[in-house]
């Protein structure tokens, strides 16, 4: 009932042993707290939290218009409505070092599990448009010390995400990834690699978890979990299936109702009340009142 039962300092602790077994995590991408809680219910292993979304749900384009209270708010609303350890995308993290560094404890008071800095320009854009551009090697391995020197809680997952491939590379990439993760950046994640064997790539340069970016229409081709874990992979990543999912079917939905006037026809597309009520606890919270609130209105409350 209410939020997570597990502090923020355990979930973060737990992913952190999960992450070292090597083992691959599945992270779909939660557009608001209910679809987290959803993630949850449905057994994956983690939430992720897309800057691509947060900005999509502002009506926004993903090119760096939103703030970090805006982000580190949604951010906290998503983290403490579910158990599973949640990332964020923490876009080139707000600013310069210092603005990184305070965007690092802001997360981290918001509850989440970690996050990661990009190496584009700032304003940035989308990682898989056309266009991008990334900053030289000392401003990006800044970023990340910056980060690394801010973190309190030392199982808080700092994650340097390089765009480096889709300007300079696949070699360009390989040789930043090495050096982030000699900054200090505990995970890796190597944005808009074409095939499975650029992953491997990465996986061969660098000792430390990898993620893999699933997300669709993109440069990426999307790859089953079985294969980007045969190829090293230790997290992957949906960031805006769901929003995507959800907006196709409140697309037909509309034009069924303007089509139409009713939404009869939508009805087997719909959550049913029923299951929307046992995702939210609609029975614990009914009992939490009675427990509390257990008389009528004609009874007098004793005064002790």
């Amino acid at each position: 009932m209410l939020y997570s039962s597990t502090p923020a300092s355990e979930k973060r602790r737990l992913f952190r042993e999960r992450l070292a077994t090597g083992e691959i995590m599945r992270f779909p991408g939660a557009f608001n707290p209910l679809s987290a809680k959803l993630i949850g219910e449905r057994g994956f292993e983690g939430v992720y939290i897309s800057g691509a979304v947060l900005s999509a749900d502002l009506g926004l384009p993903d090119i760096g218009l939103t703030t970090l209270t805006e982000v580190a708010g949604r951010g906290k609303q998503i983290a403490r409505m579910t158990e599973l350890p949640a990332i964020i995308d923490a876009d080139t993290g707000f600013g310069e070092p210092m603005n990184v560094a305070r965007t690092v404890q802001e997360m981290e008071d918001a509850g989440l599990a970690g996050l990661h800095i990009e190496d584009q320009i700032n304003p940035k854009r989308c990682g898989h448009l056309d266009g991008k551009q990334v900053v030289d090697d000392e401003t990006a391995l800044r970023r990340i010390r910056a980060a690394v020197d801010a973190r309190r809680d030392p199982n808080f997952l700092i994650m340097a995400r390089t765009d480096i491939a889709a300007v300079d590379g696949l070699q360009a990439a390989v040789d930043r990834a090495k050096a982030l993760v000699d900054a200090g950046a505990d995970a890796i994640f190597p944005e808009a690699m074409r095939s499975l064997e650029e992953f491997a790539a990465i996986r061969a340069a660098v000792d430390v978890p990898l993620l893999a970016n699933m997300t669709e229409f993109g440069k990426s081709e999307l790859f089953t979990v079985q294969q980007l874990a045969d190829v090293g992979m230790n997290i992957v990543i949906w960031p805006v299936s769901l929003l995507r999912l959800a907006m196709g079917s409140a697309m037909r939905g509309l034009d069924e109702l303007e089509a139409s006037g009713s939404l009869t026809a939508q009805l087997d597309e719909m959550q049913h009340r029923s299951e929307l009520y046992e995702l939210i606890d609609y029975e614990g919270y009914n009992h939490f009142d009675t427990s509390i609130f257990n008389f009528t209105v004609g009874d007098t409350p004793t005064v002790e």
